[in-house]
């Protein structure tokens, strides 16, 4: 005889999904509230083989993370523009061509999930993080839209806390 289950049985009541529009960006010299878009981190392994008779095998090799893009919307003050200006110099620095050192130039940040009521419920902490790559963005006569600066961002380590 099949078993007839209640509407109560089969929704999750107790589900409460993390949301892509609930989080906050903590860089040490970037306005938080500027953070339009960031992902989340992506680690992939190197693939190792070892050749036996006629087959391969495989283990893990070398783990990296992968960049990351922040996308920063650039209002007029606090310029964003500015802001990631000043932390690329100290990664390099256009007009006198100095290089700076990593000590100089690498940050620590977070990315932080909340739940509905604003309680943090996952924090990701970055480790040694500069800007490899910044986007100015683009300009357009025909758009209303708010200007961006992207920002790929590269980093040692990544741990997830909760």
């Amino acid at each position: 005889m099949a078993e007839t289950l209640e509407t109560t049985q089969m929704l999750a009541n107790t589900y409460e999904p993390k949301r892509q529009f609930r989080w906050i960006l903590e860089i040490d010299g970037i306005d938080a509230f500027t953070a339009k878009t960031a992902a989340r981190p992506n680690k992939q392994f190197e693939s190792t083989v070892i050749d036996y008779v006629n087959q391969k095998r495989y283990v893990a090799g070398k783990g990296e993370w992968q960049p990351i893009e922040i996308a920063l919307y650039d209002p007029i003050a606090p310029s964003a523009a500015q802001k990631v200006t000043t932390w690329l110099r100290l990664v390099h620095d256009d007009p006198t061509g100095r290089m700076g050192y990593a000590e100089m130039y690498k940050k620590n940040f977070a990315l932080k999930l909340l739940d509905g009521i604003g309680n943090v419920v996952e924090r990701w902490n970055f480790i040694g993080a500069w800007p490899m790559q910044v986007n100015w963005g683009e300009l357009d006569y025909a758009s209303s839209d708010n200007v961006t600066v992207t920002i790929s961002i590269r980093m040692d380590e990544c741990r997830l806390e909760f």
